[in-house]
This record gives C-alpha cells, structure tokens and sequence, in this order.
C-alpha cells in the first residue's frame, strides 16, 4: 500500500539537497521512504493479516459450500485476536517491514531520483504523461524486487490455528526459537526507529570529536554542539544531519546483538567457573 506521508516528507527533504549530490539524494531517499514505510507497517500489519484472511476464505468453492470463520473485517479482527491473539495479528510482520522498506525505498526514491534529474519536465513544465511514466517505472521496480518478500509474508500471514484456518496452509517455521536469527532480526528491524532518532546527534557528536582546534584547545569550526547542529543543517540541509545513516542502520543491528549474545555468553562461562560445586570437584579431581 501507499504511505502519503513519506512522498510529502520525500519533497521537503529533496529541496534541501544540493543537485550534484545525486547517489546521496537517492540514497537518503531510499532510507527515508523505507523507514516510514516500516513505521506504518507496524500499525496496519494487522490488517493486512486480516485482509489476507478473508481473501483466503471460501477460495474456488461456492457460496454456502464452506464454513466462515470470517464475517467482515471487524469479525475477523476480533476472531483472530481472540484465538490466536496480539501474535496473530502481527503474523508475517518481520517479512512485511522488509518488504516495505525494500519495495517504497526503491519505489519512492526511484521516483525522486528520475524527478530530479529533469527526465518528467518538458520545456519546463511538468509533463503528465513522462511524470505516469516515471511513476510506473518506480512502481514496477519496487513490486518485482520486493515480490518475494511479499510471497513469504503472505504465508506466514495466512498461517492459523485449526479451527479458524482458511486457504493452504504453509507450516513455515522462518527462525527456530533458540537461532540467534531471531534476535538479529528483531534488532535490524528496532534499528530503523533507533537510527532514524539518533544519526543526527551521532553525525554532530562526530563533527565535534573530529573538528581542528587552535593552540589553546578551542574548536575551530563550532563553538559547541547547537553550533554544530545549526551550521551544518544551515549549509547541507538535513541530509546534513543524516550522512552515515545506512552504514549506521547495518551496524547497530548486528552490534546490538552480538553485544548481548557475547555478554550472555561470558556471564554463563564465568558462572560455570566460578560455581562452588565445580570449585570443589576441581579440588577433589587433584587430590586423588
């Protein structure tokens, strides 16, 4: 589905950039679209689940042929909450935030990168056939590229206990409960609300570290951190404020991670050493 807000916020961003930085717009653009399509797909999963349902439902039979689990969509909001719960009306949704960033990210910023270099304009005016043009382009790249995503959400969404189960039933199981898949999943996807909050004090933090200073110790470009904000969103724009993002979102996911799987880890090694029964069975095994 479409998100409004993310094209509304994609013009007021794309005003900001300077028009020789290209591979940066698009890059920008392609995470912006995609995080604000994660952040809404975290409210609508759940209906989506439910729309999947009830397209199932009575697949190639006739009417009256087949029970219905599903009366309307606030029935099977409440059927499927009620016997599966708050999980089922989030199923699929690991899948459905990657296929929402993948799919608006290179559909919107497609499209914002064929806008700006000019391809929609005719003698200065916009032309309404280039501009459909460009917008089924964008369209289709985004849908085939995230065409498998959209498979898998769709049969984890359409996963259901017995008794209120409706079309084929794939038994997919994406992570095992114990894989460490399922933390790092977990951690790329709270990433993007992570990043997107705090790249831009990141980006300051780092200007400030790094920044010449003179013989007494003073910072030669800001005198402090709102300096460095304002300055730097005065002459590159937010954009500015966002400079590392991608590397920033694939580095804090994993490192968040493996931070708590190696703390995990070390703390059960130490505790296993350190235990007062294995502290006396060491000194029983070298008395004998």
């Amino acid at each position: 589905g479409g998100i409004p807000n993310s094209a509304f916020f994609l013009k007021i961003f794309s005003k900001r950039v300077p028009s020789n930085k290209k591979s940066d717009k698009w890059t920008m653009d392609f995470l912006l679209s995609g995080g604000a399509a994660c952040g809404a797909c975290v409210f609508t999963n759940p209906l989506e689940v439910v729309k999947t349902r009830m397209q199932l439902q009575g697949e190639l039979r006739s009417r009256g042929s087949y029970q219905v689990h599903y009366r309307n969509v606030f029935h099977a909001f409440y059927t499927i909450g009620k016997v599966e719960g708050l999980a089922g009306l989030q199923r699929g949704l690991a899948p459905g935030l990657v296929y929402q960033f993948v799919m608006n990210g290179i559909r919107l910023g497609s499209y914002s990168l064929i806008e700006s270099s000019g391809y929609i304009y005719t003698d200065g005016r916009v032309s309404t056939f280039k501009t459909t043009l460009a917008g089924a382009a964008a369209g289709v790249a985004g849908g085939v590229t995230g065409s498998p995503l959209y498979l898998v959400k769709t049969h984890l969404q359409s996963q259901a206990t017995s008794s209120i189960a409706v079309g084929h039933q794939y038994q997919h199981r994406v992570f095992s409960k114990d894989s460490l898949m399922v933390s790092l999943s977990a951690g790329m996807v709270a990433s993007v609300v992570v990043v997107l909050a705090m790249t831009p004090f990141d980006v300051v933090s780092t200007r400030l570290y790094n920044q010449p200073v003179d013989h007494l110790g003073k910072g030669q470009l800001y005198r402090g951190y709102v300096d460095c904000f304002s300055k730097t969103m005065r002459k590159e724009g937010l954009t500015g404020l966002y400079k590392g993002l991608g590397a920033s979102y694939f580095r804090l996911g994993p490192h968040t991670v493996l931070s708590l799987f190696f703390w995990e880890e070390l703390r059960k090694l130490y505790q296993n050493h350190s235990s007062p029964g294995r502290g006396q069975a060491r000194e029983i095994d070298t008395s004998r």
